[in-house]
């Protein structure tokens, strides 16, 4: 097969802790094998460097588009995205963001890559499949396209899927924090490459999303469980337990309101701080997220059904009512 055109030199940049042999050298080699060969993989190691320098030399065969960095300090999933980020070259043209345990189709990039000649970030689908037995949970993800303001409430773009233009890193980066471990890596980058210009999700199933008992994060799109208000309830007490140490209901609001409208917020508090003066985009994002907003045009907006879910309108428009108190919890935007 012939590579299509790309926009230039690019980059995947990989989180790695801990992996399993088998799945990295899986995904390694999925890599490796890309109809598009003008890259380099910057591989961030969470503690533990040697171990996983020998399995990417072993893997790749001494492959020098592959190089690791990292610390012997371990720092979690999110902040070691954004180390791995950091490691991309200026010069490169695009960025791909690979977890450590999938399977990536030859063409994956060869689809994706040319779409930033007009979309400032891209992604395919994904088949979910269970390790090791090979069944498959989901034929595709089901990714879909949305404006800049519903993309801000729910995240279409799985790191794992998408390909972005290099600059997008310029406003990204450093990455917002918040009060407890809640950020998500994918969720900023995407948002803020819809700051930048349009986005593009297209229907093309281009890799396997490997579903195992270490995943950090599981695929959740599509699966009706995640509407039904019991697993939503799930959900928030195993987060008050985990980010606040209890499920009291103090620590429960705290865990409602970071997960929900504080991440959301913080992410419209650094977008503010940083795009000077606000675009229309961000101007629209503000009116729902922003500090100053209206709640009555928030709660309107967050309570439609656009937003794919009564479990997540309710998340939101929760954390909504509890902004006025718990937002003085996020740390200062910059």
């Amino acid at each position: 097969m012939t590579p299509a055109t790309t926009r230039g030199s690019g980059a995947i940049a990989l989180a790695a802790y801990r992996p399993d042999p088998e799945l990295f050298a899986r995904q390694l080699v999925s890599l490796q094998n890309q109809t598009v060969r003008d890259f380099v993989c910057v591989i961030s190691a969470d503690g533990e460097v040697e171990d996983v320098q020998a399995l990417v030399s072993e893997a790749t065969g001494a492959d020098p588009r592959f190089t690791v960095t990292g610390h012997p300090d371990r720092v979690g999933f999110y902040a070691n995205f954004e180390r791995a980020v950091r490691a991309v070259p200026a010069s490169v043209e695009w960025v791909a963001l690979s977890d450590q345990d999938d399977v990536w189709h030859a063409d994956k990039l060869e689809r994706l890559v040319p779409l930033l000649q007009e979309h400032t970030i891209a992604s395919g689908q994904a088949r979910v499949v269970e390790f090791p037995s090979g069944r498959v949970i989901q034929a595709t993800t089901a990714r879909r396209n949305s404006d800049a303001l519903a993309l801000t409430a729910i995240n279409q773009f799985s790191g794992a899927m998408s390909v972005f233009r290099r600059e997008v890193l310029d406003l990204a980066l450093p990455f917002p924090r918040m009060p407890t471990r809640v950020e998500v890596h994918d969720h900023w980058i995407a948002v803020c490459a819809a700051m930048l210009g349009p986005t593009v999700v297209v229907d093309d199933v281009l890799q396997d999303y490997v579903q195992h008992a270490a995943n950090v994060l599981g695929e959740v799109a599509g699966n009706p469980e995640r509407l039904r208000p019991a697993s939503a309830l799930r959900t928030l007490l195993a987060a008050g337990q985990r980010y606040e140490g209890s499920r009291s209901p103090l620590a429960l609001a705290r865990a409602l309101y970071d997960m929900g409208f504080g991440w959301r917020a913080q992410m419209t508090a650094t977008l503010s701080a940083r795009i000077t003066p606000a675009t229309t985009t961000l101007s629209t994002v503000q009116r729902v997220f922003g500090s100053a907003t209206r709640s009555g045009y928030a709660l309107r907006y967050l309570a439609r059904g656009s937003i794919h879910g009564p479990s997540n309108a309710l998340m939101l428009t929760s954390g909504k009512a509890l902004h006025p108190w718990l937002g003085r919890r996020l740390p200062p935007a910059r």
